[in-house]
């Protein structure tokens, strides 16, 4: 068990579903002195990557350990703690074994926010969902009694607020949850350098393969949210709780 509890913790299905949803938040978080991780669900192989990291003949190869290398360096980027799951990437379901895996962490790391994302990705993989799906229900298993023996026997913790980071450009106001936008000005550097680590994905400007263009458009989608809210570039988080307001000087600005 940590010494110390990672106060915020981000999941994602794969490594980079988090850096690209709200990886300037937790720069952020991580800048101020809060003890910020991510969890990633799985090693995301078999994937298609970059073409630079294979051999004419190696097709099959399994590059986990590309990723994962690319996942530690990323997070060394942004200040934040790791770890990354081996639940299977293309077959993510919301099992109570993955749940079980989910909560375990939570009881050995603490947390008192949650980030998970939201949102179904159409056409693209259905593990975004499950995933969601999976970190909801882990956050509710993380303060079970009496099912120690599923938590490597840790006790109980319970996660005082989860958050959700939208995974399409379109979900800008979830039914029924309240959004909220965080400036990420100071971090956006941060984010992008953090995003550009990934080459495996395509993510670099000089790729010939994979999604050369992407960081490119989740940078300007950060700068159209900043647009919102008078910033240079924002984050979108929701939550499923009504936020509180007592101080109504914001729309007195």
């Amino acid at each position: 068990m940590s010494e110390e509890p990672i106060e915020v913790v981000a999941i994602g299905a794969h490594p980079d579903d988090v850096e690209l949803g709200v990886g300037g938040t937790l720069a952020k978080l991580a800048r101020s002195g809060i003890r910020t991780g991510i969890i990633d669900l799985t090693t995301a192989e078999p994937t298609p990557l970059n073409e630079k990291y294979r051999s004419p003949d190696d097709h099959d190869e399994d590059y986990a350990d590309v990723r994962l290398a690319e996942a530690q360096k990323s997070a060394k980027i942004l200040g934040v703690e790791r770890i990354t799951l081996n639940l299977p990437n293309r077959r993510l379901f919301d099992t109570f074994e993955a749940r079980c895996t989910l909560a375990t962490i939570f009881r050995q790391w603490r947390p008192k926010i949650v980030i998970a994302m939201y949102g179904k990705t159409i056409l693209a993989s259905p593990d975004h969902n499950q995933a969601q799906q999976i970190v909801e229900a882990a956050t509710f298993y993380s303060r079970l009694t009496k099912w120690e023996k599923y938590f490597n026997h840790l006790p109980v913790h319970r996660i005082k607020s989860l958050l959700y980071f939208p995974v399409r450009f379109i979900d800008l106001h979830p039914e029924n949850y309240t959004s909220f936008f965080v400036d990420i000005s100071d971090t956006i550097d941060i984010k992008e350098e953090a995003i550009l680590v990934y080459k495996s994905q395509g993510f670099e400007p000089k790729a010939t393969q994979g999604l050369r263009h992407f960081p490119s458009v989740i940078m300007e989608w950060n700068r159209n949210l900043g647009s919102r809210i008078g910033v240079e570039y924002a984050e979108h988080l929701v939550t499923p709780k009504p936020l509180r307001l007592d101080d109504f000087s914001y729309f007195m600005q």
